[in-house]
């Protein structure tokens, strides 16, 4: 059964970091590429950004850039979003999903999900 679980949300002040994990199995990590996506309350699921199979980052929302990174660590089949100088507008529920065709910024591309994860950015 493919899965995704992700972990890490939490409270943090403004100018903080976070790191989320991703923990994926019952498939080969080697075969899918994973977006980080997030929803504030009241708005729509957005993606924020994709890492590919061979490691490409691709951005999809300008906000993030320069201050979001992704990693995938496949000995661990986990993958990584790294959250640094965190605004209020980034709080949100923080997902990961997977598809094994490629990188895209709409969530109806993705066909794994896990239960996401919140952050919230206050002080």
């Amino acid at each position: 059964q493919l899965q995704l679980e992700e972990s890490g949300g939490g409270l943090v002040q403004p100018g903080g970091s976070l790191r989320l994990s991703c923990s994926t199995s019952g498939f080969t990590s080697q075969d899918y590429v994973i977006g980080w996506f997030r929803q504030a309350p009241g708005k729509e699921r957005k993606g924020g950004l994709c890492i590919s199979r061979s490691g490409d980052i691709r951005y999809y929302v300008d906000s993030v850039k320069g201050r979001f990174t992704v990693s995938r660590d496949d000995t661990k089949s986990t993958l990584y979003l790294l959250m640094n100088s965190l605004e209020p507008e980034d709080t949100a529920v923080y997902y990961c999903a997977a598809n094994f065709i490629g990188c895209g910024a709409l969530p109806y591309l993705y066909h794994v999900w896990g239960q996401g994860t919140q952050v919230t950015v206050s002080s």
